[in-house]
C-alpha cells in the first residue's frame, strides 16, 4: 500500500489540526497547573496525621487511581450539567475531569517526595515557632517540589498522551484534528501516521528535557 505523501502539508496543519494541538496543550498545562495545586493539598491532608483528613484524602486518591480515565471523562460529562442544571461542553468538562483526575498522581508524587525530605528539617520547622503548615510551605515543599520536578514532568508527559482520551465525548482535541482531516481527505491511515508521528515528536521533546533535568541534578 502507498501512502500519499502530499496529504503532508501545511495546509493540513493550518485547517484541521492547529486548533486541536492547542486545546491539547491548553488541557495539558491547566490541568497539570490545577492538579498540582488540588495534589498538594491531598498530600498535605494524607501527612497531616488527622483522620478527618487523611482518611477521605485516601479515599480520593485510591479511587481515581483504581477507575479508567476514561470512565471518569464519562462520569463527569453526563454528570455535571445535571448538577450545575446547564450544559458545560466537553472542553470545559475534559479540563474539570483531568485537573482532580491527575491530582490523585500528582498526589502521591508530592508526598513521595515530601516524605523524601528528612525529618530533622520539619523538627527544625517547629523548633523555630513555625506551624504545620508554614513549615510545610516555607521549609519543606521547596525542597520537595526541586527534587520532584523530573517526575513531574514525566507524569505531564503521560498526561498530554491522555488527552487523546477526550475523543470519547467529543471534545476537539489533536487527534480529533487528524481524524478529521482523514476523513474529509479521504486519506484516514496517513492521518493516523501523522498524529502518532506529531505526538511522538512532542513527547520525545519532553521527554529530553526531562532527561537534561536529571543530568544536572
Amino acid at each position: 500500500m502507498q501512502l500519499d505523501l502530499s496529504f503532508f502539508s501545511w495546509q493540513l496543519l493550518q485547517t484541521y489540526v492547529l486548533h486541536g494541538l492547542l486545546f491539547s496543550l491548553q488541557l495539558t498545562v491547566l490541568a497539570t497547573a490545577g492538579g498540582i495545586m488540588l495534589g498538594t493539598l491531598l498530600a498535605l491532608c494524607r501527612l497531616s496525621g488527622k483522620p478527618a483528613f487523611a482518611w477521605p484524602a485516601a479515599v480520593y486518591v485510591n479511587v481515581m487511581r483504581s477507575v479508567p480515565l476514561v470512565m471518569v471523562l464519562l462520569w463527569f460529562f453526563l454528570l455535571l450539567p445535571f448538577i450545575v442544571g446547564r450544559p458545560i461542553g466537553a472542553e470545559v468538562s475534559a479540563m474539570i475531569t483531568f485537573t482532580v483526575f491527575q491530582a490523585a498522581f500528582f498526589c502521591e508524587i508530592i508526598r513521595s517526595g515530601i516524605q523524601s525530605i528528612p525529618r530533622g528539617q520539619i523538627d527544625a520547622g517547629y523548633a523555630l515557632g513555625l506551624g504545620y503548615a508554614q513549615t510545610m510551605r516555607l521549609i519543606i515543599l521547596p525542597q520537595a517540589l526541586r527534587n520532584m520536578t523530573p517526575v513531574l514532568l514525566t507524569q505531564t508527559i503521560i498526561l498530554f498522551q491522555d488527552t487523546s482520551l477526550v475523543y470519547a465525548i467529543g471534545a476537539y482535541d489533536l487527534l480529533k484534528g487528524f481524524e478529521i482531516a482523514g476523513k474529509n481527505m479521504g486519506r484516514p491511515v496517513e492521518a493516523y501516521l501523522a498524529a502518532a508521528a506529531l505526538y511522538l515528536l512532542i513527547c520525545s521533546a519532553l521527554s529530553q528535557l526531562v532527561r537534561r533535568m536529571q543530568s544536572h541534578r
